[in-house]
């Protein structure tokens, strides 16, 4: 009874992370195919495990190895390899039930609350990353910092130069930065600051 109650709560748990948390945020149908998978596959060779000779550990590594592979196999963000681990917690979860049902399930729900909110504008509160690539090589930093802003029409709070190319006159940079209350400065008029800066 204890088994399929568990198994109960973690499709639930990963239903509601897979379709209510993550999708409606970011609109990946392929791995909220994934994720749902994975849970229940993570789900049924953990309680297959914990009942028979099998240790427990071989199994967790066996899954750990197959979860590298999954992840180097293509890109995924931080954000999504966030849910992805959080499936495979979840199936653990319901497989093992360690201390008891009732801990399993509230620790579920611990999981699913905190990746919603890890993953809301609440903590992010507009905070923005993208790799920006710039038609001209600039290799000071304030400079830097002030195409970027005038071209985001936002305030910088990082920006890493990833390569900057005298020969073909671009610059490649990872950008933090944070949205502006003002709209972004119209190409016309970011065409006239740009040449400012270029003298």
């Amino acid at each position: 009874m204890t088994t399929y109650l568990l198994a109960g709560a973690d499709l639930a748990a990963v239903l509601v992370l897979a379709l209510a948390v993550y999708f409606p945020r970011h609109r990946r149908g392929d791995l909220v195919t994934a994720f749902v998978a994975v849970n229940v596959g993570v789900l049924a060779v953990t309680v297959a495990l914990s009942s028979s000779a099998a240790t427990i550990g071989l199994g967790l590594g066996l899954f750990g190895v197959l979860s590298i592979i999954r992840l180097r196999s293509a890109e995924l963000g931080q954000h999504e390899i966030a849910y992805y681990f959080t499936s495979l917690a979840l199936g653990l979860l319901g497989g093992l039930g360690a201390g008891g049902p009732w801990l399993a399930i509230f620790l579920m729900g611990l999981l699913v609350m905190a990746v919603a909110v890890a993953d809301s504008g609440l903590l992010q509160r507009g905070a923005r990353q993208q790799i920006v690539v710039l038609d001209s090589a600039i290799t000071d930093e304030a400079a830097l910092v002030e195409r970027l802003e005038l071209t985001l029409g936002a305030r910088v709070h990082r920006a890493v130069p990833l390569r900057v190319d005298l020969v073909n006159d671009s610059t490649t940079v990872d950008v933090r930065y944070a949205r502006a209350s003002r709209p972004a400065m119209p190409a016309s008029e970011r065409g006239t600051a740009d040449a400012l800066l270029l003298r």
